[in-house]
């Protein structure tokens, strides 16, 4: 056995660990806004793997082989739901049983709000949350879990105490992350509510319907969305709904996405006062990293001002 190999065996043996687990941790999650939560409770310890970057969507996203590679060799895998990230459903299954996969959707303690069933809103205003910390069918929840910092929060205890679990010797270090996270988050939400206060109430339509979390937490108020699903076009009957309520209820402004069409914007708002805008609810236009997921909220918050009070 070579000298070096001995060397690494004996430092691993003084601090507790195994020559395996002496490896840095291997954590692949699927889209910007968790990696930057786990990125977070792993600094200083290893950096995980993003899959979907850039302005790809989760939506429609197909697997590389070397992403494909990157998840059979993987220790955990993290990823949310099956609809917000679908492609990583069939993958996930197929994995070995060495791949812990952690469905956050699942997770303790989450604030979950039932899916709007269609595209009007104002059918759906006395909906209540469904509850904390038990079973729920995929289905019928709302996925966008993190564009709520309570549920940032529980997201980041899950994460800590799954790789304190696969990790034994790295459980301080993941839970002294985690903890000083929180304060952050805390903060943040305090920080949130604060900035859209002048906003409550205010009308506005968006381009798809991915931000109940964050509208439901800060009380503001989206009447509808252009289309129901990610993966169904806008149609011409719904534009013309969506121009009628938007005159109807004098909405403020209808805010598309990165991706988006702005022409399908401009016209819905023709002839009316409202204004366009742009929400970005999966950090698309954001560089990855532990940063992201503050300047992923505090955008959203920002830009819905702008547009809300012109």
């Amino acid at each position: 056995m070579k000298a070096a190999t001995l060397c690494m065996m004996l430092l691993a043996a003084v601090a507790g660990l195994s020559p395996a687990a002496a490896e840095p941790p291997r954590v692949v999650v699927t889209i910007k806004p968790i990696h930057a939560l786990v990125a977070d409770v792993m600094t200083g310890v290893a950096t995980p793997e993003l899959l979907v970057g850039g302005q790809a969507s989760p939506h429609a996203y197909a697997l590389k082989p070397s992403q494909s590679r990157a998840l059979y060799e993987a220790d955990v895998f993290f990823r949310v739901s099956d609809r917000v990230d679908p492609f990583a459903s069939k993958i996930a299954a197929a994995l070995p049983r060495s791949v812990a996969t952690i469905t956050l959707l699942e997770a303790p303690e989450l604030v979950r709000l039932a899916r709007r069933k269609d595209a009007d809103f104002a059918d759906h205003a006395h909906e209540e949350a469904d509850g904390h910390g038990h079973a729920h069918d995929e289905g019928t929840v709302d996925g966008h879990i993190w564009l709520d910092p309570r549920n940032a929060r529980a997201i980041a205890q899950r994460i800590a105490t799954v790789l304190g679990k696969r990790f034994p010797p790295l459980a301080q270090q993941f839970e002294r992350n985690r903890a000083a996270l929180d304060v952050r988050l805390v903060a943040l939400d305090a920080e949130l509510a604060a900035a859209t206060e002048p906003i409550r109430g205010v009308p506005f339509a968006v381009y798809h319907d991915a931000y109940q979390y964050f509208e439901k937490r800060y009380g503001l108020t989206a009447v509808g969305s252009l289309i129901v699903s990610p993966d169904v076009p806008v149609s011409g009957k719904r534009l013309g709904d969506v121009r009628r309520q938007v005159a109807r209820l004098k909405v403020a402004c209808v805010f598309g996405e990165p991706q988006s069409d702005p022409r399908l914007l401009r016209s819905v708002v023709e002839g009316t006062p409202a204004r366009t805008g742009t929400l970005d609810a999966e950090g698309l236009a954001l560089e990855p990293g532990p940063g992201l997921y503050f300047n992923l909220m505090r955008g959203l918050a920002r830009d819905l001002r702008a547009c809300l009070t012109g």
